[in-house]
């Protein structure tokens, strides 16, 4: 039996996975912020904590690689892909902002200014979002080396990642191809109206 694409779907169903879509992403973007805002940040900043943002790196990749497996088999694949991208966004940026807070806790001085929560929030998203605006910088050796790592994860982030959930989506959308060209029934299936095309 072959899989539901999202062509053979109508209008009304489209529109319910596009939104059900948007509402997931959202739910998991919010409760991630929500988690970042009740996170114990106030323990010491050691070799544990760089083992921390380790783990939190290898997981984001884990997650990535599970989410590339997911387009590859999704109906929707580009409707999968939009998922993925705000909720590892969200996860990455919050990872370094807790641990500018850490830095800024454990370390005065660190920054041209203490960081609370939603200052370092800022300052990472200025950060991987290459802005610059001075109006917070790091100071000492271990926030410029943080920062350093923020830029290079950030510049792999855009691209190769993109690259990677783009030619999953590709090679998705050619399986589906390839499956309509296989299966004579699938030619034969009523058009689709008129809608938003989500794979």
């Amino acid at each position: 039996m072959r899989k539901r694409r999202s062509e053979d779907l109508g209008r009304v169903k489209r529109r319910r996975l596009v939104l059900m879509s948007l509402l997931r992403s959202t739910a998991t973007v919010t409760v991630t912020v929500a988690l970042y805002y009740q996170a114990p940040l106030d323990r010491s900043l050691d070799a544990g904590t760089t083992v921390w943002l380790t783990l939190i790196l290898l997981v984001l990749g884990g997650v990535l690689t599970w989410q590339v497996r997911a387009i590859l088999d999704s109906p929707t694949p580009r409707l999968r892909a939009g998922e993925v991208v705000p909720i590892g966004l969200a996860t990455l940026l919050l990872s370094y902002a807790s641990t500018y807070v850490l830095i800024s806790e454990h370390h005065a001085g660190s920054f041209t200014e203490n960081l609370g929560r939603t200052d370092a929030l800022y300052y990472t998203v200025t950060v991987f979002a290459t802005v610059g605006f001075g109006d917070i910088a790091p100071k000492s050796e271990m926030a410029r080396v943080v920062t350093m790592t923020q830029m290079l994860v950030g510049l792999v982030a855009v691209g190769v990642i993109a690259k990677i959930v783009l030619g999953a989506v590709q090679v998705a959308v050619q399986r589906r191809a390839e499956e309509v060209v296989a299966d004579p029934s699938a030619a034969s299936a009523p058009a689709p109206g008129p809608g938003p095309s989500d794979g």
